[in-house]
């Protein structure tokens, strides 16, 4: 059985974003940039551990993306891909990631395509469903268990008020969240190794957007720490009814 596992590449939390070109851009210089933690943490690892285990043959790492994006998937390809496509495109529309991908996908003959179940930044969460669509197979999303027996694919999902439990035959994408494997972090032999094996760019078809970012606009400032003397409960109970609207 093939895997081939989607990985994005997304800012930082603790990091500054600085917007450009009229607040319709992100100026990537100076931002940090990582592994999607859903892609990372969850999906990744799960395709590890089912080669592990011996139900895998190989586990590919796919992203879209230019150069810049390289230290990323090198990172995931030190956890322990056995292979890493980078394809040669620049995008933030989730269609147009999802048709790289299965553009890609379909000359893999991949059994288990695993995305996570949304990137951190646009937390559009649609790209996996469109992906499945574009290569016409089954799509289960939030999964916090994936089991493979033969060709047949068990997975728990998380569902409004409880959980299902769906079975379907492979090939399969699922989205996958917390609960599906625990994170690994990678040690110096894979990171050392991952430096110097190659990546393999491949070229896309053009295809067109389907949405576009007019603007972005970052959060409001923070107000600053209000303080209030002890002896003056008054004022508290003031502030807490008029100002922060809890009482």
């Amino acid at each position: 059985m093939k895997i081939l596992v989607c990985i994005s590449q997304v800012p930082d939390t603790s990091t500054k974003i600085i917007l450009k070109d009229s607040d319709t851009a992100i100026n990537s210089q100076g931002t940090t940039w990582i592994i999607n933690p859903y892609d990372e943490w969850y999906a990744l690892v799960r395709a590890l551990e089912l080669k592990e285990a011996g139900t895998a043959s190989d586990v590919h790492l796919v992203t879209v993306g230019r150069a810049d994006v390289d230290p990323v998937i090198r990172k995931a390809l030190a956890l322990g891909g056995d292979e890493a496509i980078r394809i040669d495109a620049d995008s933030n529309d989730p269609y147009e990631t999802a048709h790289y991908i299965a553009e890609y996908a379909k000359t893999g003959g991949y059994d288990l395509v695993l995305c996570g179940k949304e990137s951190i930044d646009y937390n559009n969460g649609t790209a996996g469903a469109m992906l499945a669509e574009l290569l016409d197979a089954d799509y289960v999303g939030f999964a916090t268990d994936i089991q493979i027996a033969g060709t047949t694919a068990t997975i728990k999902r998380e569902i409004e008020g409880g959980e299902e439990t769906d079975t379907c035959s492979l090939p399969v994408v699922i989205s996958c969240q917390k609960g599906v494997a625990e994170a690994r972090i990678p040690n110096m032999r894979g990171i050392m190794a991952a430096r110097t094996r190659p990546l393999k760019v491949v070229t896309p078809t053009a295809v067109g957007a389907v949405t576009q970012i007019k603007s972005y606009q970052l959060p409001p400032a923070k107000a600053g720490v209000k303080l209030v003397s002890p002896d003056d409960m008054d004022a508290l109970v003031e502030m807490l009814h008029s100002d922060a609207k809890v009482i």
